[in-house]
């Protein structure tokens, strides 16, 4: 590939490439939005009656956060398949895992129907599904990452980050389209629909990724004799540094990303009296703003640098979060759209723009899908699922007072400026980065 190569030129020789990328990343997260409203609205009811309605609608959350705890182990597991025989095939593997069983929960018979293995089964296909989420994440990365050419890392990097707004708006539009049921009808069969439409993307990324070959980078690995034997204690014994700089890059993209598209939209109306309507537009326009700002984001930071890109937007993203609060306390419509937009689709978007590359580059070739996937899962368990809560929390204990919020927003902030000042100062394996560019 010549250094003289239009971005157009480059695009359309990689397009199955990115397009496959892209359709695991936006299955995931359409999953995960998909299968939280489900879990609210109707799961409680058809596969948890036989407790009160509370219980249930406990139970059906728990089923929701069950895949924080299963990823991790199918990050590992997959991790581990993705350094020894290849991505390509793992990703096949993930892919299969994650769709087939979110099809399969459109199709499960409900507790009228098959009594307590009703909700067994929906567990079961949950856990399947977080299985297959935990290795998809990094596969998916390095797809992209590792074909990309050396000057479009950035760019190529960040089109499976745009997977998690791409994923939320198809999960957001189906919803809205499930609103046009009558509430018999939806609780009947109407849910099961997206689930079931779920399929098309899941047979679309398969057959991408059929006429895929393994990537450039694994590749040069197998060639060299340097496939790790065992990915996770090569990665725990010399990598354990670069693992918790990725988690903690991690902190600053996942924390505010849950505060601003989930937090935002119970603390608006709860707290400070705005209609639903009004939030969720606000967040939905974020997250169309993000979609498009994620990848011009990653093809800037192939000319100004990803660590640059990364430390500037994460201190605006701090510089703004006392600003963000007190435009949501206008209690306006102007007031909360501008919140969102310029929190969400502007200063978050860099950030989640440049994360899977910089984590990419800071492990090298050999153990890197298990080193990226570490730090994603540790990063995401520690400051992912638990924002919302953490922040809920910290209302109630002072009485609406959005000022200990902001104050955590800016623990997560600072936690991530270390990681990156470390990030800056880290150097892969010279043996292994040597002999790999030398093939």
């Amino acid at each position: 590939m010549t250094t003289h190569e239009s971005s157009t030129t480059i695009l359309k020789k990689n397009k199955k490439v990115l397009v496959a990328s892209l359709t695991g990343s936006a299955i995931e997260w359409f999953d995960y939005f998909l299968y939280g409203t489900a879990a609210a609205l109707v799961f409680n009811k058809i596969f948890f009656p036989m407790v009160d309605p509370v219980i249930g609608l406990i139970l059906s959350y728990l089923s929701f956060s069950l895949t924080f705890f299963i990823r991790p182990i199918g990050g590992v597991i997959f991790a581990h398949i993705g350094d020894r025989i290849g991505r390509k095939k793992t990703l096949v593997l993930t892919l299969s895992l994650m769709g087939g069983a979110t099809v399969m929960i459109g199709l499960l018979p409900t507790y009228d129907m098959i009594g307590i293995w009703a909700p067994i089964l929906l567990i079961l296909m949950r856990i399947i599904q977080g299985m297959g989420i935990g290795g998809e994440w990094g596969g998916a990365l390095l797809l992209a990452y590792e074909y990309a050419p050396e000057k479009r890392k950035g760019f190529f990097g960040s089109i499976p980050q745009a997977g998690v707004t791409i994923g939320m708006l198809m999960a957001t539009f189906i919803v809205s389209l499930m609103t046009l049921f009558s509430e018999e009808d939806f609780l009947s069969w109407g849910w099961r629909i997206p689930f079931l439409l779920s399929s098309v993307l899941v047979l679309l990324g398969l057959w991408i990724r059929r006429d895929i070959d393994e990537t450039p980078d694994f590749k040069k690995v197998k060639a060299s004799g340097q496939v790790a034997k065992a990915p996770l204690r090569d990665t725990l014994t010399h990598h354990w540094r670069e693992v918790l700089i990725a988690a903690g890059l991690k902190v600053v993209e996942t924390a505010p990303f849950y505060i601003f598209s989930t937090f935002v939209v119970s603390y608006a109306t709860s707290t400070l009296s705005y209609q639903k309507s009004q939030v969720l537009e606000a967040v939905t326009v974020g997250a169309l703003i993000a979609t498009v700002m994620i990848p011009l984001m990653g093809l800037l930071s192939d000319k100004i640098g990803r660590k640059r890109m990364y430390a500037i937007s994460v201190t605006l993203l701090g510089l703004f979060i006392v600003p963000w609060f007190l435009l949501l306390n206008t209690g306006t419509t102007w007031g909360i759209m501008l919140a969102t937009i310029v929190m969400f689709g502007v200063l978050w978007a860099p950030v989640t723009a440049v994360l899977g590359t910089l984590c990419s580059e800071i492990f090298s070739a050999n153990v890197r899908y298990t080193g990226i996937t570490l730090g994603y899962q540790i990063g995401a368990a520690l400051a992912g699922g638990t924002a919302p809560l953490i922040a809920t929390g910290l209302l109630a204990k002072y009485d609406g007072d959005w000022v200990p919020v902001a104050w955590y927003l800016l623990t997560t902030v600072a936690i991530s400026l270390v990681a990156i000042f470390f990030a800056t100062r880290v150097k892969r394996s010279p043996a292994t980065h040597a002999q790999l560019n030398e093939l």
